[in-house]
């Protein structure tokens, strides 16, 4: 707190016996100053008296000796005095001398009481009020010891009790701001009393919120867990289910082969009985010949009987592998050599029959209409294809309502089909895995319902990449250039320029993945009909008829990729035996040629071989219930492995 500026006003006479008194009210005159005043004052009030009192001739108050302020001593006695004494001083002076009646000078209105000075801007506080009241005291008492005049005294008596006056206000005022300071704490220590009650319930309340929100969360993730563990349960139920049912399955598959073995083994015994038998009945015939031609010369004797035997021998090997020999042929004439499986070519002459069939009837019909928008739609649906089941089964239906759309004939829809599908490889999207068995299924489902698409498919397959087949063109030393040779294993010509050898192979790898994929799609109640057996002989044909060099190299690494890991959960063992194979004897024939370009793929086979990643499900092989899905079913994807 600052200083308090008190402001007091002195109740005093204007005018004592005829003398107007003009007083200052500043308490801090100096002694000199104050003397000096009651000097001039007695004079004015001794020429007023002398005037007005003719028969008094001597003034009232005569000064008969000089004021001297007593000492110290003096001073502080007469201000204890004065302090015991709370009836201030009262001085009376009459104009007449002669009047000593006590009730006669009460009535007088002369008679002058009197006043205190008023001191304005004074500023007082509690550690110096003492020392001023003990000042003004030794100043009162000093004042009153020594002989003074009237004026002199009723000034002190009014000086006095103006100071008495101010302290009291001065009092009266702190007691006041005592008061309010008091009171002010009060409401101050009451405020902050609510305040803290009002935080406290505050605080309780959001204890209680808390307190509630994580009860909610916790009920929340106790019914969470308890639903994923359900769901847990059901899968595994189901899980063990298709376990027992794929069990059963295999069995019923293992019986089956092995009747089918054993039938098999007995033709082939029936007719390794029957070949030597004739053999030797044969031999007999060519004994009886030779012992006759003997007769006759012994030189034409041994000729005969060498003609014969080595006819024997041509007739029993015949015999034995007739209907399952695998052999190369070679074009005369033309210096092309072809490497492949007799079976192979004529499957493959048959469907490009078909194709060349189909191609001619489609030419006449496009003759008379256009069709171009329905070959749009059907390579919009095709581009469109992902790895979710929904989108997978949307695809299919929207192609075989385009098969089955009676404004376009099917023969056309389904070589629009079977050329959107090969041409898709191509692109960039389809090389990454995932499409590529999303693809796999959506094809597998439409062939179902229109078996011919899947010939007229696999034509273009073939033609696109004749190592779909598999053959492959060998080329001999005379009559055959190196650009003719090119465009026969399956380069494209553009602005007569080849496409590089690296394009060649990323079209070639896109190509067998996609067969790759095909070929390993099973679906529960769906039939493919180019399934497991066809990509197990064709893997038996590459490794038997074909060269080990880049081409055959990526091809294999490309369609063991993608089928690898359903050939090794049909064929178990006899699979690994292929990949030993692969191994010893098709990866040492790649390593001895010596070709620097070989080795990535060299690196890509080793890798996929040295770890297992034929028991490990490729990417994008199982498929996602949705797009937004983010927990992969735990069970084998339908459609990849029969359940």
């Amino acid at each position: 707190m600052g200083a308090i500026k008190l402001e007091l006003k002195l109740r005093s006479p204007n005018n004592i016996s005829g003398i107007t008194i003009t007083m200052d009210p500043k308490p801090d005159w100096s002694l000199s100053e104050l003397v000096s005043e009651l000097n001039s004052l007695e004079l004015k009030y001794n020429n007023a008296s002398s005037s007005s009192s003719s028969s008094s001739k001597q003034p009232l108050f005569a000064k008969t000796q000089a004021r001297e302020f007593s000492s110290k001593k003096e001073f502080c006695s007469s201000s204890s005095s004065r302090r015991r004494s709370s009836k201030p001083f009262v001085m009376h002076i009459s104009d007449n001398e002669e009047s000593d009646n006590d009730d006669e000078e009460n009535q007088d209105p002369n008679f002058v009481v009197g006043t205190r000075f008023a001191c304005e801007n004074l500023y007082l506080s509690d550690s110096d009020s003492s020392e001023d009241e003990l000042a003004i005291e030794e100043t009162q008492a000093s004042n009153l010891m020594e002989p003074m005049g009237l004026l002199e005294g009723l000034l002190s008596q009014e000086e006095t009790e103006n100071q008495k006056l101010v302290q009291e206000n001065i009092r009266h005022q702190i007691d006041l701001l005592e008061m309010d300071l008091i009171n002010e704490n009060e409401r101050s220590t009451s405020a902050l009393t609510q305040l803290e009650k009002l935080t406290e319930a505050r605080r309780e309340m959001a204890r209680k919120l808390d307190t509630q929100y994580r009860r909610k969360i916790a009920e929340a993730l106790d019914n969470h867990l308890n639903t994923i563990q359900r769901n847990h349960e059901q899968k595994s139920q189901l899980e063990e289910r298709k376990l027992r049912n794929d069990a059963a399955n295999e069995e019923a598959k293992r019986k089956e082969r092995e009747r089918i073995f054993q039938e098999e083994k007995a033709r082939q015994e029936k007719a390794k009985k029957e070949a030597e038998q004739a053999v030797k009945s044969k031999a007999e015939k060519a004994q009886k010949d030779a012992l006759e031609a003997a007769r006759r010369t012994k030189e034409a004797a041994e000729k005969k009987a060498s003609e014969t035997a080595t006819m024997f021998s041509g007739e029993a090997f015949g015999s034995i592998t007739r209907g399952t020999a695998e052999v190369s042929n070679e074009r005369k004439g033309t210096g092309i050599k072809i490497r492949a499986s007799e079976r192979a070519l004529i499957i493959e002459k048959e469907r490009e029959q078909k194709f060349n069939e189909l191609v001619e009837k489609n030419r006449a019909i496009k003759s008379t209409k256009d069709f171009r928008q329905y070959e749009l739609q059907i390579g919009r649906h095709i581009r469109q294809i992902a790895g979710t089941r929904e989108i997978i089964r949307t695809k299919a239906n929207e192609l075989m309502k385009i098969l089955n759309d009676p404004l376009c004939p099917q023969s056309i829809s389904i070589a629009m089909f079977a050329k959107k599908v090969v041409s898709n490889c191509e692109s960039s999207a389809a090389n990454f895995d995932g499409t590529v068995f999303a693809c796999g299924q959506v094809i597998v489902h439409v062939t179902s319902k229109a078996p011919f698409a899947m010939d007229l498919l696999l034509a273009e397959f073939h033609k696109a990449c004749i190592l779909t087949v598999p053959k492959y063109v060998i080329k001999s030393e005379s009559g055959l250039n190196d650009k003719t040779y090119l465009k026969m294993m399956g380069y494209r010509e553009e602005d007569g320029k080849l496409e590089s050898q690296d394009e060649f192979l990323g079209r070639l790898e896109a190509y067998m993945k996609l067969y790759g994929a095909l070929v390993q799609t099973e679906i529960n109640g769906v039939r493919n009909l180019h399934g497991l057996e066809e990509g197990w002989a064709w893997l038996a044909r590459l490794l038997n008829f074909l060269p080990a060099n880049i081409y055959t190299a990526v091809a294999l690494e490309a369609f063991i990729k993608m089928a690898g890991f359903a050939l090794f959960r049909r064929y178990k063992s006899q699979f690994t035996k292929i990949l030993d194979v692969i191994s010893q004897h098709f990866v040492s024939a790649l390593e001895a040629r010596g070709d620097s370009k070989l080795n990535p793929i060299i690196m890509k086979l080793k890798f996929y071989l040295d770890t297992n990643q034929h028991r490990e499900e490729p990417e994008g092989w199982r498929i996602e219930t949705s797009l937004l899905s983010d927990i992969v079913e735990s069970e084998p994807r339908p459609g990849y492995y029969r359940y």
